[in-house]
């Protein structure tokens, strides 16, 4: 690989080419465990209550890895009524989320 230089000409670490390749975040926001039956039965505008309430921290997975937790919360502005989710525990990437 290429040497990178810093701005004060000193040798800096290799670029990394993959900080650039996108991957793809699953927000878990809970869990629900009905039955095979009750499931089946279940219809338009049924309501299937999940484990966790909505002021609840939602989990951010990459695959089947927890990466970080934090609270929903809609855009406003030019996104508005977009959702989103801010940050309150981020992962250290080599030991996971405490």
């Amino acid at each position: 690989m290429d040497e990178v230089k810093t701005p004060t000409g000193a040798a800096a670490e290799p670029a990394n080419p993959f900080v650039s390749v996108p991957i793809e975040i699953t927000v878990s926001v809970g869990k629900a465990r009905p039955s095979i039956r009750d499931l089946m039965n279940l219809g338009k505008n049924a309501v299937l209550a999940l484990d966790k309430r909505v002021d609840d921290p939602v989990e951010l997975y990459v695959g089947d890895r927890l990466v970080a937790r934090g609270q929903l919360e809609e855009m406003t502005g030019d996104q508005a009524g977009q959702l989103a989710v801010r940050l309150s525990e981020i992962a250290d990437m080599q030991n996971g989320l405490g």
